[in-house]
């Protein structure tokens, strides 16, 4: 008899939910990505440990929550979002609230919220980002630092808020490759 969907679900909670006295992670996170993305399967006594322990379970979970995040993550768009009032550049954000664009004293910094739902696997797994404008010019490249930061040259001779303001008014950051 095959698991429907509401089955696996119903399972899962039952595993995920339980609390056990002493309970510790039994596998590392590298046999547990290497189950999730089919490199190495568990072993008998791998899945009787998954099954035994509900917080490695939850780290499964996890695990497998931040990588099916980050495979969906096509990138985050945002505008200027006030005409030129004279007022000195502040920031940018995208839309989904996930990275801030400042640029001070002639430096471009994204910053990953650490509250996004990105952050655990862009932190985890850091991969080159792109930052482009409204026109398709790249304002900043680079990988995260441990604090989800990438920093570098403002690349242009017009200051952000004119520059945005004649380049579509949007930017955008985007995973560079695949």
């Amino acid at each position: 008899m095959s698991m429907t969907e509401l089955d696996r679900g119903l399972q899962a909670t039952l595993v995920t939910g339980r609390r056990i006295d002493g309970d510790r992670l039994l596998l590392a996170d590298a046999t547990l990505l290497a189950a999730l993305d089919g490199s190495r399967p568990l072993t008998h006594g791998e899945r009787a440990a998954l099954q035994s322990s509900p917080l490695t379970a939850r780290r499964l979970a996890a695990l497998a929550q931040a990588r099916r995040a980050r495979a969906a993550w096509r990138g985050s768009a945002g505008m200027l979002r006030a005409a030129d009032s004279g007022a000195p550049f502040e920031a940018l954000t995208t839309d989904d609230g996930a990275w801030r664009l400042h640029v001070v004293a002639g430096r471009a910094i994204l910053q990953l919220d650490p509250e996004s739902s990105l952050a655990v696997s862009l932190l985890r797994a850091p991969q080159p980002l792109r930052v482009v404008d409204g026109a398709g010019n790249t304002v900043l490249e680079g990988q995260l630092d441990l604090d989800g930061e990438c920093e570098g040259p403002w690349p242009f001779d017009e200051g952000p808020t004119k520059h945005f303001q004649c380049h579509g008014g949007g930017f955008t950051v985007e995973p560079i490759g695949p």
